[in-house]
């Protein structure tokens, strides 16, 4: 921010960029002004003004119990809803045991009872597919984001032959966020949406229409299409 700031940048401005590289969750815009306030105050300090009263008491139970309901509430919607800092949310979520992967908070060692159900739940799996083989049925999808690279090529030229301009990359690399869905065979449909776009309700719902119109021309020679597409 602080670079956006000496550029001579707004803090909207500022917001979005860094949204745009590292998440949509990185920054919010009231936190850039916040900060914007403070370096046109020419106060360039990072660190914590000192404050009165005492530190907020964490209720270690209603927090475990926060993170086991939905275990994909990032660390920013779990200081919200119990009122506390973020970075305390996860000083005590490791303390517990959790680590993040994926996104998602997980116990880093599980229990005898994580253990019981996890073989318990592969052996219902692996009886079902026995028994109806589902598999092969099973269409998952996923988004990444892909950053556009000039990739440097070497050449022979004449020496009295002027160099010629080769682009670099910027600072902040364009890039575009890759949709894609496969099955056991291969991918079945994907899609790049145009620059700095994201998805949302109505983008991932016009995806899932061509993803099923992708399933029936792709599956309705092997007549097992009815059981892997959606209804018309």
């Amino acid at each position: 921010m602080l670079f956006y700031f000496r550029k001579g940048k707004k803090a909207t401005e500022t917001c979005r960029k860094l949204c745009n590289v590292y998440g949509k969750n990185a920054v919010s815009e009231r936190v850039c002004q916040k900060w914007f306030a403070r370096f046109r105050s020419e106060n360039f300090s990072v660190r914590d003004a000192p404050h009165s009263g005492r530190r907020k008491e964490i209720d270690i139970d209603q927090l475990r119990a926060v993170a086991k309901q939905d275990c994909s509430l990032r660390t920013r919607q779990i200081a919200d809803i119990l009122n506390i800092s973020k970075t305390s949310v996860e000083n005590e979520l490791h303390k517990l045991g959790y680590v993040s992967k994926l996104d998602v908070w997980v116990p880093h060692n599980f229990t005898e009872a994580n253990l019981v159900q996890k073989v318990s739940i592969c052996d219902t799996l692996l009886k079902k597919e026995n028994n109806e083989p589902f598999l092969r049925r099973i269409v998952t999808g996923d988004e990444k984001w892909v950053v556009y690279n000039n990739v440097k090529r070497r050449s022979r030229k004449k020496a009295e032959d002027s160099p010629k301009q080769t682009p670099k990359a910027g600072f902040h690399p364009k890039k575009v966020l890759l949709s894609k869905w496969w099955d056991w065979k291969g991918v079945i449909f994907f899609e790049l949406l145009p620059l700095n776009k994201t998805i949302n309700p109505e983008v991932y719902c016009e995806q899932l229409d061509k993803l099923n119109a992708a399933l029936h021309q792709k599956t309705a020679r092997t007549g097992e299409w009815q059981r892997r597409c959606f209804p018309p």
